[in-house]
């Protein structure tokens, strides 16, 4: 007895699972694979086949069937539930990027509906309508594509849609990234001179210099204390960092001692005898201005670099010195007026840290003692930093090359 199949209201044969609703309307029902009983809805029969191979495609695949609902900010709360391993000021910051940009708007957006478009366009979004800067765009990625991550891995999508979506944008943009230079060693000579010869800004020249000839991280220098130098042997003990952000969820700003950056950030710098003069000046005047460390800070005190308070300086305070320093040093040399005059571009703490690499470049030190003299975690962030300083070095000297050609092509022409 052959079995009689249901048909729509074309008399178009129905398949199994499929049903034409009593507005005409079709559905499709199947079981997930935890045995739930799931459907989908379409207008027309061709548009319900077209969503059932999407069904079969995640059946398959194992694709979770109970995302229709489910935003990026379900996702993120979840992520932020889970994340862990992560310094707490780093777990802030990524926080603070999701909530700023991604929370209010994007955020809404079902998973179900997420394609790769969406996260170029909202990238593109970021960068030209709220005028964030490319390196902004690229931590707001790093988090939404952790959270987005997250789907992956509990399978409700099949891939990440966030993968190589900030490729595109990073190319557009490439002119628009600005490079930490280093100091050419004229502006360095010039930066050094003016600190030691300014009545005003003298205070500054020690952390400055011991910066600019230990390659130190400003949270390495300003957590730095009395009891991690060694004067007589001329050494620096690397083993904590200073760092100082918002604990958005306390509603506060604080200082806080982490580990360094890396593993290798743990690490013995030999100071030179500028650097050891360095710190002898800066212990002189803080005996001569009666000033004292008064604080501590997760049980550590003893900073060496102190505000006239006797609190930690922060990166904030530098760089801000830094900028005042710039200027009246340029209005300084400009109002000599000398020809091929000599003047500081903007920089900025970290400018330092790649001044003290080019340098080291420049005198050929091996490349694995920079590694560890820098606390690099693996050599290929120091070969990145020495291949750029030796390009630049390779130019400077062809430039000179080409110039000592011509100087002798002029000689003979004037002898002759």
């Amino acid at each position: 007895m052959a079995i009689e199949r249901r048909k729509d209201n074309k008399n178009r044969v129905l398949k199994e699972g499929e049903h034409q609703r009593a507005n005409g309307t079709y559905e499709f029902k199947w079981k997930d694979k935890r045995g739930k009983r799931r459907s989908v809805y379409a207008k027309t029969l061709e548009e319900l086949r077209e969503k059932e191979i999407e069904v079969l495609r995640d059946v398959l695949d194992g694709i979770r069937s109970d995302k229709k609902d489910l935003t990026i900010n379900d996702l993120y709360n979840l992520w932020e539930q889970l994340k862990k391993g992560l310094k707490d000021n780093t777990f802030q910051n990524y926080k603070y990027m999701y909530t700023q940009y991604v929370e209010p708007d994007f955020g809404h957006t079902k998973i179900v509906d997420l394609k790769r478009t969406d996260i170029r366009a909202f990238y593109n979004y970021l960068a030209q309508s709220r005028n964030l800067r490319i390196n902004t765009v690229d931590s707001v990625h790093t988090v939404l594509h952790q959270v987005l991550e997250i789907a992956v891995e509990d399978d409700y999508l099949r891939y990440n849609p966030s993968d190589n979506a900030l490729k595109e944008l990073k190319k557009a943009h490439n002119k628009d990234v600005e490079k930490r230079k280093a100091l050419t060693l004229p502006e360095q000579e010039l930066f050094e001179k003016f600190l030691m010869e300014s009545a005003q800004y003298r205070r500054w020249y020690p952390v400055f210099v011991i910066m600019l000839w230990t390659g130190l991280r400003v949270g390495e220098i300003t957590g730095l204390r009395w009891c991690d130098i060694d004067l007589e042997e001329g050494i620096i003990n690397v083993n904590h960092t200073l760092v100082y952000y918002d604990h958005r969820t306390e509603k506060r700003c604080a200082y806080a001692i982490n580990t360094p950056k890396t593993k290798a950030g743990i690490r013995v710098i030999p100071m030179s005898a500028k650097v050891k003069e360095a710190f002898l000046m800066e212990r002189e005047y803080q005996q001569e201005c009666e000033i004292e460390c008064n604080v501590t800070v997760d049980g550590y005190t003893g900073f060496i670099f102190v505000n006239r308070f006797g609190g930690v300086q922060q990166q904030g305070t530098l760089n801000k010195a830094l900028r005042r320093i710039i200027r009246d040093c340029n209005y300084q040399e400009l109002d000599k007026e000398k020809k091929n005059v000599v003047t500081l571009p903007r920089f900025s703490n970290h400018s330092l840290r790649h001044t003290f690499t080019t340098r080291m470049c420049e005198a050929g030190v091996n490349v694995k003692a920079m590694q560890e003299i820098l606390g690099h975690a693996d050599a290929e962030t120091t070969m990145n930093i020495y291949a750029e300083a030796t390009k630049d070095l390779k130019n400077s000297e062809m430039i000179n090359f080409e110039e000592y050609f011509n100087r002798q092509i002029d000689s003979k022409e004037d002898s002759a």
